[in-house]
């Protein structure tokens, strides 16, 4: 189609669309736009003039579908952005802190802390009917603070048959009870003593049912001072395969 009918027509689509792309558009400016094109493009030859009025509400039929069109755009977008902004706002970081200092720090095993070492065993000369327990401390430096338990557990017919330490007698006050399913050693080093560097064993020695024992719920710990320094050792009675 050529002439002044197309011509008029591509005006019109034209100010369609550059209404379509305005974020808030004008209803009012934009109808009167559409009609004064239409106006301009006069009477096409062969086809009657269609009545002012109808020409507007033509005009105001397509002024609203472009309307409603650039709207819902508008809308759209809107909604789109507010979702972004709070997937943003609540996705977790599964990344550690690097101010974190437990962050991928291995549990301590509790034999050892600074200069205190330890070990618990059972001594090789029990029986089928007799027992020792070995605790083996060993410090770097003296201790001028020292408590240590010993815990056995009632495996059946414990009772305790005495206790020893290669530390002097009268430097520990020493009680043994039983409580909470356990025969409990515990020696307290006396105020003003020390413990002095080098290897040291606390034993605790007991009868049980006949026929052998197991000691894998047996326990013991430790506390211990070091200068300024507060130091604890815990585990078990376990073998140690690691030479130390």
């Amino acid at each position: 189609m050529t002439g002044p009918r197309r011509d008029a027509d591509d005006a019109l689509r034209a100010r369609l669309h550059e209404a379509a792309g305005a974020h808030e558009p004008d209803r009012a400016r934009i109808l009167a736009r559409v009609e004064r094109g239409m106006t301009a493009g006069g009477h096409v030859p062969g086809r009657p003039a269609l009545p002012g009025r109808v020409r507007v509400a033509g005009a105001a039929a397509a002024v609203a579908g472009v309307l409603a069109v650039g709207g819902h755009a508008v809308t759209s977008a809107a909604r789109d952005d507010a979702s972004a902004q709070r997937s943003v706002a609540t996705s977790p970081s599964s990344a550690p802190s690097p101010e974190d200092p437990t962050a991928g720090r291995p549990p301590a095993s509790g034999a050892a802390d600074g200069p205190l070492w330890s070990d618990g065993s059972v001594d090789p000369h029990s029986n089928d009917d007799w027992a020792q327990s070995n605790l083996t401390l060993r410090t770097r430096t003296p201790l001028t603070a020292l408590t240590v338990e010993l815990r056995v557990a009632q495996t059946g017919s414990v009772t305790s048959t005495g206790a020893w330490r290669s530390l002097p007698e009268d430097d520990f006050a020493f009680t043994v009870d039983e409580r909470d399913g356990f025969l409990v050693y515990l020696w307290t080093l006396e105020p003003g003593r020390t413990v002095p560097a080098g290897e040291w064993v606390f034993a605790g020695q007991y009868n049980h049912e006949r026929g052998g024992r197991d000691a894998r719920g047996d326990r013991y710990a430790a506390t211990a001072t070091a200068a300024s320094d507060r130091l604890s050792v815990l585990g078990d009675f376990a073998p140690r395969t690691d030479g130390s």
